[in-house]
């Protein structure tokens, strides 16, 4: 038991931490996944903020509540793609991920 742990501990006392490393052939395939994902963020980021912009045209006269409804939908919209556009540096930051 003792010996296993002394494996995984190099000689200056810290356990190693390797960076990350895609499994061979995997790489291609997550890159062509991530690029689908970006492309239907932006699809659906842009159509959101379409439809934001449609409710609060619409709801200026006499519907008070559909145009305050679309200034908070697109607030929200626009949330979710600065989330989407900070994804890898979110995810490297708390990763410890070294980019490219």
């Amino acid at each position: 038991m003792i010996a296993a742990r002394t494996a995984l501990v190099t000689p200056t006392g810290t356990a190693p931490n390797p960076p990350p490393q895609a499994p061979p052939g995997i790489n291609e395939l997550a890159n062509e996944l991530i690029g689908w994902l970006k492309w239907g963020v932006l699809a659906v980021g842009i159509t959101g903020i379409l439809v934001c912009a449609g409710m609060i045209i619409i709801g200026r006269r006499h519907r008070g509540g559909l145009a305050q409804e679309g200034l908070l939908g697109s607030l929200w919209v626009l949330g979710g793609l600065t989330l989407a556009s900070l994804a890898a540096v979110l995810v490297s930051a708390f990763a410890g991920a070294v980019t490219q």
